[in-house]
């Protein structure tokens, strides 16, 4: 297994390890300096040791706890360039939530801290202070937005974007997305490579995109899971999921759950969530 296939294999983990350290050392830094600019000033502290960690700590894990709704906003809210003006003012409102939440939750972990030691915590003059913290918080979230943009474009290049050819026609970078898809061109690093559609085993809704899985790799295309499931369903694919599509030929076995679901099992060891509304049409198909 290559290392960018380990990644993809386990890219929630390693999504999560970087966001914890990145926040552990920026934050244990700011906490830190706080002290040291305090030690500055005077041999005593106006504050005992640890509060400065509470303070930045509850900043980070309130802010670890909002960035999936940033990734949620940019994949559900894409932001358009030819609607410039609606995309600039739902991002607006969407940083004054996200600066809201952020106080919110990080004001709330300080007074549980603050209560654990028979302490209370005074977070301020509370208009002032939450003008004080949506200017910190506005810029942290312009940059954490592109942070995430430039992280998937970046993955999107080096996992290889998926792009349809036509059966019978030449491929065209512009062209729309084919009625009937035998075949894809995956665009990776410079270089071209052609796969089978019958070679995907599940289809993976990602936002704009959709995640064709292959053989243990990822490749995103754009589209929506709704339209490519469609197109593809006489290749032997259905959809089970809202967000998931599978290959029929891939199928090893089925688990019916208590709840009315089921687990569908593919040949690679994958286990994936056979929903209510899906199962009969999958049995359908199945069957034909």
């Amino acid at each position: 297994m290559s290392r960018l296939e380990h990644f993809q294999k386990y890219k929630f983990r390693y999504e999560a390890a970087v966001l914890f350290i990145y926040f552990f050392i920026n934050n244990s830094l700011h906490a830190t300096s706080v002290i040291m600019e305090a030690k500055r000033k005077g041999s005593e502290l106006p504050f005992e040791l640890w509060e400065p960690f509470v303070w930045e700590y509850s900043s980070a894990i309130s802010v670890l706890l909002l960035f999936p709704l940033m990734v949620v906003l940019l994949r559900r809210l894409p932001f358009s360039w030819q609607s410039i003006k609606r995309s600039i003012f739902l991002y607006f409102l969407a940083s004054i939530i996200f600066s809201l939440l952020h106080v919110g939750i990080m004001v709330a972990i300080r007074k549980f801290s603050y209560f654990l030691v028979q302490w209370n915590y005074d977070f301020g003059d509370l208009w002032y202070e939450l003008f004080y913290e949506y200017r910190k918080d506005l810029w942290a979230f312009i940059f954490f937005i592109g942070v995430i943009k430039a992280y998937e474009f970046i993955l999107n290049r080096l996992a290889g974007e998926a792009n349809p050819i036509a059966q019978g026609e030449d491929n065209n970078e512009n062209q729309s997305v084919a009625n009937d898809i035998d075949r894809l061109l995956v665009k990776k690093l410079g270089k071209e490579f052609i796969i089978k559609i019958t070679d995907v085993e599940w289809l993976e809704s990602s936002g704009n995109y959709v995640n064709l899985h292959i053989a243990g790799r990822i490749y995103p295309t754009r589209a929506t899971l709704t339209q490519l499931s469609e197109q593809i369903s006489t290749k032997g694919f259905c959809r089970i999921h809202r967000s998931h599509a599978i290959n029929l030929n891939c199928v090893e076995s089925i688990t019916p759950l208590s709840s009315g679901d089921s687990e569908v099992k593919l040949n690679n060891g994958k286990v994936l969530n056979l929903s209510r509304r899906y199962k009969d049409s999958f049995k359908a198909q199945l069957a034909q």
